[in-house]
């Protein structure tokens, strides 16, 4: 779920708007020698799922959230693929698909925290857990698993570098113009600044594209210089 007023929203409505217009379509980000990094954009709330393909096995594809809209994601991974399948967080507007996207061999990931939320509202079973510090390997990359917590207890991002470049995949943890929602509670909000200050501006260089859950990306250098204001109104 993107931040709510008076937390940053996702970008203009009119950019929201020609993304949901080609959500038709996987768009390509990046490509190199391991992997294709490719974006559909579904739902009114413009939730973005990335799709992350072995360039020398087809079959061997990960999908980053599965927020709704099945018969779009399912085309861009591959008719045939088991994806492995990471969930950033619990919410429902980033599980809608998930049952519809099940298929023998697929792995199912997330944190423990947001698991059990997961398996009772989708009525589904994850195979894996992953916790701060651990990797998921699939898609030709492997990728580090960063826990940030605040926007729900498990949230995580995903951190991996394709063609020289390194991308963070932030859920609705970080997005340009500020942290995810928390719904006004101090102490969520703290906890989620605090590490999103820590564990992402503190350790990846400036030009880190962030990739969020929702709406169009950054880098951390273009936000970094915001994070005294954030902290400053508290959201």
């Amino acid at each position: 779920m993107a931040p709510a007023s008076p937390e940053p929203a996702s970008p203009a409505d009119s950019q929201a708007q020609n993304s949901r217009a080609q959500g038709s379509q996987a768009q390509l980000i990046a490509s190199d020698d391991f992997t294709r990094l490719s974006m559909v954009a579904v739902s009114d709330m413009d939730n973005r799922a990335y799709i992350l393909q072995s360039t020398t096995d087809p079959q061997d594809v990960l999908l980053i959230d599965a927020p709704s809209e099945p018969d779009v994601l399912r085309a861009a991974v591959g008719a045939e693929a088991a994806p492995t399948i990471v969930i950033t967080h619990q919410h429902h507007d980033h599980t809608g698909a998930l049952a519809d996207m099940l298929a023998e061999g697929t792995r199912l990931i997330g944190h423990p925290l947001d698991i059990p939320a997961v398996e009772e509202m989708r009525d589904v079973t994850f195979t894996d857990s992953v916790d701060d510090g651990g990797t998921v390997t699939a898609g030709g990359v492997t990728l580090d698993v960063i826990w940030l917590r605040g926007h729900t207890p498990g949230s995580i991002a995903l951190a991996t570098i394709i063609g020289g470049v390194q991308y963070l995949f932030t859920g609705d943890s970080l997005f340009p113009g500020g942290v995810g929602n928390t719904w006004n509670d101090p102490e969520r909000f703290a906890t989620l600044i605090d590490d999103v200050e820590t564990k992402l501006f503190g350790r990846y260089p400036d030009d880190t594209v962030v990739l969020p859950g929702h709406g169009e990306g950054t880098t951390l250098g273009a936000e970094r210089a915001s994070l005294p204001e954030w902290r400053a109104r508290g959201w």
